[in-house]
């Protein structure tokens, strides 16, 4: 029988990456993109190596806000002992409820710089905490020092897949970059309508842009495999936040999933939504979900023909997925 934390019995995609010095090559080719910043959908241009901010208000270097191993993610990714959480500082995107704004909608400067050797070491202890996964958070604007980090570690021994864990708002030709880097892609799919996705998370363009980064997702690793344990070896698992009044588009949303990318693609339909951060500058943000709503979300899944997935529940969900960045592990009940 596999021990609690077992390690994986096969080898992560990107060390055959590392192996060939392809992992190298990638990382330096995201690096150079830094001085015409185009990372994102919001193409900048730009120059983060001179010091210039631009949507995401981030340097050159890596400056992350929390690294841990966190126990509320999907179960196929938190398994038995957590995710090996690394959550980056500042965002492309500008949500007005989001759950993370500590982090994503502070000063990025303000946390603590790494380089890609520390970083790189700093994987290494989340694997020696025994996590199932190398999990980056809002990880798009800060590729380059995670990737050349991933070098790094995989070369002094990491062996964890990574997961990208992303709002959705992605470019696919940065994508192509991440083919044979990534195991596990877990994307937002926030909005079906472009209109309240520009006026709720300043995301021009954001349905369309994020399925077909999704499609391209799905391309590159499929539908979610499992390992003995249940824990995600490969795989996409898309998240969608219900929102209160229908602003999130969920059945165009998830039909759009099922018909563009695959029926049999993974989601993660969640009910954790709660007024926070700028919520209260819109008044349909003003309070939780109700059951009738998730059931209908539900009742939307299901029409869809979508196959595979997670719910959660409408009671307690607001009140379960509250972290505070300011504590060293910024999930634990307290």
């Amino acid at each position: 029988m596999p021990s609690p934390c077992h390690r994986p019995s096969c080898a992560p995609a990107a060390v055959h990456l590392a192996a060939t010095g392809e992992l190298h090559r990638r990382a330096e080719e995201l690096s150079r993109r830094l001085s015409h910043c185009d990372l994102c959908p919001h193409a900048c241009g730009v120059d983060r190596w001179a010091g210039e901010l631009g949507r995401c208000r981030s340097g050159a270097l890596a400056r992350i806000a929390s690294l841990c191993d966190h126990h509320g993610e999907e179960p196929a990714l938190s398994g038995s002992c957590g995710a090996g959480t690394v959550f980056a500082a500042g965002c492309n995107l500008r949500c007005l409820y989001c759950q993370n704004h500590q982090i994503s909608q502070g000063d990025p400067l303000a946390y603590p710089e790494y380089t890609a050797e520390d970083l790189g070491h700093a994987y290494l202890r989340l694997q020696h905490l025994g996590c199932h996964n190398l999990d980056w958070v809002s990880p798009t604007h800060m590729l380059p020092p995670l990737v050349q980090a991933l070098d790094i570690a995989i070369d002094l021994g990491l062996r964890l897949p990574v997961v990208y864990n992303t709002n959705g708002y992605d470019r696919v030709d940065v994508l192509h970059l991440l083919d044979g880097v990534v195991d596990i892609y877990l994307p937002d799919l926030k909005y079906a309508d472009a209109a309240t996705a520009e006026r709720l998370s300043g995301a021009p363009g954001y349905p369309n842009i994020a399925v077909v980064a999704i499609r391209e997702m799905y391309r590159q690793v499929g539908d979610l495999t499992l390992d003995e344990a249940g824990v995600a070896r490969r795989g996409v698992i898309v998240r969608h936040l219900v929102l209160p009044h229908s602003l999130a588009g969920t059945r165009e949303a998830l039909r759009r999933l099922a018909e563009e990318v695959s029926p049999t693609i993974t989601v993660s339909l969640m009910a954790q939504y709660y007024p926070t951060h700028q919520a209260a500058t819109c008044p349909e943000l003003a309070r939780t979900i109700t059951a009738g709503e998730y059931d209908d979300a539900l009742d939307a899944f299901a029409e869809a023909g979508l196959e595979n997935g997670w719910e959660q529940e409408v009671r307690d969900a607001p009140d379960t997925y509250r972290p505070d960045f300011d504590e060293d592990h910024p999930f634990e009940e307290r």
